[in-house]
């Protein structure tokens, strides 16, 4: 069970790529004091990613590591391992961050990192989610936070955003509409956390002491399609 600072607050370290929208979601509902966490750092494997930019405006520690620099993904690996225990995390919230993990770097926090991934996994793994949900004509698609496991997108499901795939959808509008549940699952995931209401044990997730049968399901708010 990931522990709290005497302030009751969880701290965490989010990792980043690009543009940083999640990130932005969670400092949003920090300030609206509607998640109990303390953000020690904003870390990025890429110089000036967007999301640095948030992190910059709301007065939160930054760090970049290029993995470019790195001769193996185990090297880079090592060294964000390091830089993040340097912060003493209880969760590593991955959002948006771009990198395949090892198996090592995963082991070394289990049960302590989650990920949010643009599909209602276990479906489409991996990259360009929603144009392989149009291609296979689904009818529904969404987003899914889970636990972070050795294997990719594979880690035991916390909670899905459900979204129809509307007729005359491109990939940039399912996109949007996908990126909408994103940001209320994912602060929302974080929250039961740091409330001690959410954690994984031995690959089994539990939710208020019971285990997690099945993810959680965000109801969509179909008025959302007529704004």
């Amino acid at each position: 069970m990931a522990s709290c600072t005497p302030d009751g607050l969880l701290p965490i370290v989010v990792l980043i790529s690009g543009r940083g929208s999640n990130l932005q979601a969670i400092i949003e509902s920090i300030r609206n004091h509607q998640l109990p966490v303390e953000v020690r750092a904003v870390i990025s494997n890429r110089r000036g990613a967007q999301g640095l930019e948030h992190a910059h405006y709301a007065g939160l520690p930054t760090a970049t590591l290029e993995h470019g620099a790195f001769h193996s993904r185990g090297e880079f690996d090592e060294a964000l391992c390091r830089l993040i225990d340097s912060f003493s995390p209880r969760l590593v919230v991955l959002a948006g961050f771009m990198r395949l993990l090892s198996a090592a770097f995963v082991a070394h926090y289990e049960g302590r990192i989650i990920n949010i991934h643009p599909s209602l996994l276990p479906a489409y793994r991996g990259l360009n989610t929603h144009q392989r949900a149009l291609n296979d004509r689904a009818c529904e698609h969404g987003a899914s936070v889970h636990y972070v496991t050795a294997e990719l997108d594979d880690g035991p499901v916390i909670i899905q955003g459900r979204v129809p795939v509307l007729r005359g959808d491109s990939v940039d509008t399912l996109a949007d509409r996908v990126l909408e549940q994103e940001h209320r699952i994912y602060p929302l995931a974080i929250r039961w956390i740091a409330e001690g209401r959410l954690a994984m044990k031995h690959n089994t997730v539990y939710f208020n002491g019971e285990p997690l049968s099945a993810p959680h399901q965000l109801a969509y708010n179909r008025d959302d399609d007529r704004r």
